[in-house]
This record gives structure tokens, C-alpha cells and sequence, in this order.
């Protein structure tokens, strides 16, 4: 694997579910020093504080069988609405010319559906992409985590 360069002027985007942080570095490869551009936040509280009905049933036809549906996964469904807020704003951000390279640092799962969402100018300029949570982790830590990865 690349080590990432944390070139000067680079965006980083830490994301999750719930949050995300829209990073700059204002330092260089050597001293990175990442300074928060944006934080967006969306209340995504588990699916069993979202959905209050039992599962809805259906028929099976003329028997007396009647069979449950799936109940909606309405944290999943959050979390997938979050990442294209995020994916807007970051075509609104690269359609601006506000940077030129970009991180991705996300969980597996919010990684793909923020991929699938990407404008292709945004996703030209994706230069790294790290499935890791890192939204609980401190500025500094993250410079460590991204200079190690």
C-alpha cells in the first residue's frame, strides 16, 4: 500500500453514519497540520428509536397464512442519506475549485454508498481512500493514523 501524502492544501473527509469532518492541511507531508473547514452532523438514532410500528403482514393468498414484511432499517437508511448530503457538498466544494486533492476516511459501508454517490469531479480528485472509522479521534491523532496508513 502508497503512503498517503499529506501534501499541502490537501482536503481530508473523516466520516461515519452521523458525522463528518472536512479537513485541510495547512501544513506539509512532513508536518502535517490539519484544520477543520466544516463539520456536519445528522441525527441518526438506531432503528429501534426510529421505528415505532410492528412489521407490517401481508397475505399469502386464499390460505390463512399471513407473513411478516422486514421492518425498514431506518439507521441504514440514514446513514445512506447522510453520505449523499456529504457527496453534494463535496461537488458544490470541488465545482468551486476549493480543492484540488481529496482523502476518504470512512467505515467500509459508508465508504460505498458515498462512492456510488460521488460526482465524477469530485471522485477525480479522490487521491486515498481508508476504511477506518476515525470521527472519534482527536486532529492530531488522525495526522498520526493518515501518516502511518
Amino acid at each position: 500500500m502508497n503512503t498517503i501524502k499529506l501534501k499541502h492544501g490537501i482536503w481530508v473527509l473523516v466520516a461515519d453514519g452521523e458525522k463528518a469532518l472536512l479537513l485541510k492541511n495547512a501544513g506539509d507531508t512532513k508536518f502535517p497540520n490539519l484544520e477543520v473547514v466544516q463539520v456536519m452532523e445528522q441525527e441518526n438514532p438506531p432503528t429501534r428509536e426510529q421505528g415505532s410500528d410492528s412489521p407490517g403482514r401481508y397475505n399469502d393468498g386464499p390460505s390463512v397464512h399471513r407473513s411478516a414484511v422486514e421492518e425498514t432499517d431506518w439507521h441504514r437508511i440514514g446513514k445512506e442519506r447522510f453520505a449523499e448530503e456529504i457527496a453534494a457538498r463535496l461537488y458544490k466544494l470541488a465545482h468551486e475549485g476549493a480543492f484540488d486533492s481529496l482523502v476518504l476516511v470512512a467505515p467500509p459501508m459508508v465508504l460505498g454508498a458515498m462512492r456510488k454517490k460521488l460526482h465524477k469531479e469530485v471522485g477525480d480528485k479522490v487521491t486515498a481512500e481508508i476504511p477506518k472509522t476515525m470521527t472519534n479521534h482527536a486532529i492530531f491523532e488522525i495526522e498520526a493514523l493518515l501518516q502511518a496508513a
